[in-house]
């Protein structure tokens, strides 16, 4: 089993892949590393990528309405897929990523390879949509928690 694919088989959004699928995954990809701190994209950039961290972390920055610069809102470790709304929308990033560890090493997918991909591989393309949707789902929930604790707990500023 290549390496690839043993990073694929370890992430979320390819749960329940076989292994067929798996190597047809891993032959669209390519690793690229990165230094600590090293910026993988900006906030408002393009996408066209979705990324599998197969080692290290990457820290999630936005910046906010006051002009703070740089504000983690989560840190992504191994196995965990950053960068799949590109595979639905073309548009800008809406926020930045930055690899937090010495060494991150990125698994980077092609979004328009992959698409051909689901639509050549139409149970792999349902089953990757599947997942994707399952943890954006959970992305969505976990943000929606934070801004109620934010509102609803957080005592107003004097």
């Amino acid at each position: 089993m290549s390496s690839l694919v043993s990073v694929l088989k370890q992430s979320d959004i390819f749960y329940q892949f076989t292994p067929t699928q798996l190597e047809l995954v891993a032959n669209l990809c390519h690793e690229v590393n990165f230094s600590k701190d090293e910026m993988v994209f900006e906030e408002n950039s393009s996408s066209k990528e979705l990324y599998v961290i197969a080692n290290g972390n990457v820290n999630i920055l936005i910046n906010s309405s006051a002009g703070k610069k740089g504000t983690v809102v989560a840190i992504l470790r191994r196995g965990q897929s950053f960068g799949e709304v590109s595979l639905v929308d073309e548009g800008l990033r809406s926020a930045s990523a930055r690899a937090g560890e010495k060494e991150t090493r990125l698994v980077v997918i092609p979004r328009d390879r992959l698409l051909m991909l689901c639509e050549t591989y139409p149970q792999l393309g349902y089953r990757l949509m599947y997942n994707l949707s399952a943890d954006l789902a959970m992305k969505i929930r976990n943000t929606d928690l934070r801004i109620r604790d934010q509102v609803l707990y957080t005592p107003p500023e004097k």
